[in-house]
């Protein structure tokens, strides 16, 4: 079956950017469009819902603008004004669609910057250059300037010279928006001291320090090595501060997320104890230790418990605990409160079961993606909780991407 260019109409935006419209043989999901518009797209043939791509706009939006052609950008062709009303409507349809409920969502809390907010990035290394992993079509895309990382990541990225990096495939870069530091991670497969002209170069090139993380199924799966320099520079999320690496979980926007995580504590009140699940390093958790006598942060990943500890240990909170355990096994007694910010797939079911079977009469749930966060809501109302304050969050400016941040009481 060979593609069709179609003439559409775009009734709205849905979940991952892409614009609604219907012909005769049903819905059609077409990337680059935006609601209200009329335009020419390339339709691929198939079963199910068909997809396509903006090949030419007839009818502008009012809220279009100029956008770079880029793979990490999703929504940059809509002005940001719009990007937040329609990261609000993602949320609401996720809540009716999804979750059954009609209920209130507030307006979306935007980021600090629109652009050069994100502190990571991840790229391939090709002989004409770095390259975006994400790539449209068969080729990598070269990076040349990268409009969405923070300027100290693309200072150091226009003095390398890719031939240098050889025999990494990958490199991945963190930068801290409070120091202007910035740490790197090689990727490939061998042993440190084949990387250690690489290691030198991207020294050279301006980094603090740089590790060496095998090629594995799952991201940095096979282990980090520290080949020079730092491992961690510090950072600055709302109240607290942590260090981050070039290989571990944090949020990408640290302005953003700041912002998300003081607005996470002020939902969860006061009282004798809060536990944050999957909790990482504890950046939301240690937002809680002013206001409850204690806070346990509980999380499966090591690395991301330690660096906690040490940070917890640095800025003298006494009473913040981390422990290694499995959202779902999670059976602590005497709760008050409860903060979640689980991966993209949501709370798992035995999670949804310890909550509810726990002695919390509060439960503050931080989500990545509306559409989990819909089905686990509707499931906790469905067992007597109330929905409170529901607000979306914009962390990734440019994309469709949107956080939510809500309450949840018994």
């Amino acid at each position: 079956m060979s593609d069709a260019l179609l003439t559409l109409e775009i009734e709205k935006l849905v979940a991952g950017g892409l614009g609604l419209s219907r012909d005769e043989s049903g819905v059609v999901l077409v990337r680059g469009a935006l609601p209200g518009e009329r335009v020419e797209a390339e339709v691929r043939a198939g079963r199910g819902v068909r997809q396509g791509v903006t090949r030419r706009v007839l009818t502008p939006s009012a809220d279009r603008v100029e956008a770079p052609d880029l793979p990490t950008v999703d929504l940059a062709h809509a002005a940001h004004p719009a990007q937040l009303r329609y990261k609000r409507g993602f949320v609401e349809e996720a809540l009716t669609r999804i979750a059954k409920l009609r209920h209130p969502v507030g307006e979306t809390v935007p980021s600090p910057r629109e652009w050069r907010y994100r502190n990571t990035a991840q790229y391939l290394v090709t002989p004409a250059g770095l390259a975006y992993r994400e790539r449209r079509g068969r080729d990598p895309q070269p990076v040349g300037q990268d409009p969405l990382v923070m300027e100290a990541i693309q200072t150091v990225m226009d003095r390398l010279d890719p031939e240098q990096l050889d025999p990494a495939t990958e490199v991945a870069f963190r930068a801290s928006r409070l120091t202007g530091e910035v740490v790197a991670a090689l990727i490939g497969a061998g042993e440190p001291r084949v990387f250690l002209r690489a290691s030198d170069h991207l020294m050279d090139a301006g980094v603090v320090g740089v590790s060496l993380a095998e090629p594995a199924g799952r991201r940095f799966g096979a282990g980090v090595r520290l080949i020079a320099g730092e491992s961690e520079v510090q950072e600055q999320f709302g109240r607290v501060r942590v260090g981050v690496t070039a290989t571990g979980f944090a949020q990408v926007n640290p302005e953003a997320a700041g912002l998300a995580y003081l607005r996470a504590a002020e939902l969860a009140g006061q009282g004798t104890h809060a536990v944050d699940l999957y909790g990482g390093s504890g950046a939301i958790g240690r937002h809680l230790s002013p206001r409850f006598t204690r806070v346990t942060v509980l999380d499966s990943a090591p690395e991301a418990l330690a660096r906690g500890r040490q940070a917890a240990a640095l800025s003298g909170e006494r009473n913040v605990t981390y422990r290694s355990g499995d959202a779902a096994r999670f059976s602590e007694l005497g709760v008050d409160v409860i903060v979640v910010d689980p991966p993209r797939a949501g709370l798992e079911p035995e999670a949804r079961e310890h909550i509810q079977a726990s002695t919390a009469d509060r439960l503050v749930y931080v989500s990545c993606d509306p559409a989990t966060w819909a089905r686990d809501v509707g499931d906790f109302v469905r067992r007597g909780w109330k929905l409170g304050s529901v607000t979306p969050h914009d962390f990734y400016p440019q994309t469709s991407h949107v956080e939510v941040v809500s309450v949840l009481e018994r």
